[in-house]
């Protein structure tokens, strides 16, 4: 578990300097140096290599923190949307959670609320509003 904690500080750590844009000016300063020194090295394939090894390793190992981050905060937002929907007076408490259910399951809700969308338009386009609760 403290392992777990750790990579997390880390993770988030790194996802957010990496994400600055000092970060950003480092990288393309490393790019023109690297362009730089090709007529120096006569663009050998040493040369190259330096630049593709340092590249992939590079984001070989920010694929994985950055998705860690994403995991997070993506489960962080799922668990505030749950809430708002528990909290709202009228709000299908069918809709918690619903990123863990199957795919079949997923596309019955979406096919109910395109089709409430749908009547709220044509509704709109005959004059009325679309602020009801049709289930109401």
């Amino acid at each position: 578990m403290q392992n777990n904690r750790w990579y997390s500080r880390f993770a988030k750590a790194a996802s957010h300097f990496c994400g600055r844009p000092r970060v950003f000016t480092l990288a393309v300063a490393v790019i023109v140096v690297w362009l730089v020194t090709g007529p120096l090295f006569g663009f050998s394939d040493t040369w190259q290599l330096v630049i593709n090894t340092g590249t992939t390793i590079i984001t070989f190992l920010m694929v994985f923190l950055i998705q860690n981050t994403q995991n997070r905060d993506t489960e962080a937002i799922q668990v505030k949307l749950d809430e708002l929907i528990r909290a709202t007076q009228g709000a299908h408490n069918a809709l918690l959670d619903l990123e863990e259910l199957e795919e079949e399951t997923l596309d019955a809700f979406k096919a109910r609320y395109l089709a409430l969308a749908a009547a709220a338009r044509t509704r709109l386009d005959r004059g009325a509003q679309d602020t009801d609760t049709p289930e109401a």
